[in-house]
């Protein structure tokens, strides 16, 4: 569909200096935790880059050259990085890092009808957080690197425990941790809330993937995905 000047790929290809018409396909729904914005933002620069400087190939170049303004459109960088670069990505003060993974998991989403807006999930949080809880975030961050470079699933449950967020964006969408919940009563090493939510995304061996989705409530749409190490592409020439 043919998008207008206001939409958020719109302004980053006009910003990456791209001119003219742009259209969408995007298979990503908005306000469902997913990175709708981010990978929105990231496709329109990379066509106003390739545009502007008639490429029909994205490079690590390429990436790290827009990777500044769509950060700054965007204004949270990890939002954007794993769009921009593929596989999971570490970012801070502008550095990207691309973490090894010693797993090839299935992601298994499951994506509520019901939406919500990140400026409104983010008031649920409070304004302060206790130095206890910031030790237990930065500890856990580092336990769930650590175990998806060595492969320890044993470890994923554990290190993905969270004392930020999580537990005030649930008490406003109880449907998402009776999702999480049974995602790991279904064989999932983990399971967490994607983004600010609602959609809620596990980690198991692929071999299970199915029995997982199956598993998750039935008032979802529920996705069997693989991690994409690529990161952003051009499928065909821009014209």
């Amino acid at each position: 569909r043919l998008i207008d000047t206001q939409h958020l790929g719109s302004i980053a290809f006009v910003r990456a200096g791209g001119r003219g018409d742009l259209w969408e396909r995007c298979a990503i729904p908005a306000g469902r935790g997913l990175g709708f914005s981010g990978a929105v933002r990231v496709a329109g620069a990379l066509l106003g880059r390739a545009q502007r400087e008639g490429l029909d190939a994205i490079d690590d170049a390429a990436r790290h050259e827009v990777f500044p303004l769509v950060s700054s459109l965007e204004g949270h960088a990890d939002n954007v990085a794993a769009s921009l670069f593929g596989g999971i990505v570490a970012t801070a003060d502008g550095r990207v890092v691309r973490l090894p993974l010693g797993l090839d998991p299935a992601v298994v989403v499951w994506i509520p009808s019901f939406a919500t807006k990140t400026d409104e999930s983010r008031r649920a949080l409070a304004s302060t957080v206790s130095f206890d809880d910031a030790v237990f975030n930065i500890a856990h961050v580092a336990l769930l690197v650590a175990a998806l470079g060595s492969g320890d699933v044993d470890a994923l449950a554990v290190a993905t425990q969270d004392r930020l967020h999580q537990q005030a964006r649930l008490a406003r969408a109880e449907p998402s941790r009776q999702a999480m919940d049974a995602a790991l009563a279904s064989g999932a090493w983990c399971a967490w809330l994607s983004g600010s939510g609602p959609t809620v995304a596990a980690l198991c061996h692929r071999d299970d993937a199915g029995a997982v989705a199956a598993g998750l409530p039935a008032d979802g749409h529920a996705k069997v995905l693989r991690l994409d190490h690529e990161g952003a592409t051009i499928e065909a020439p821009y014209t």
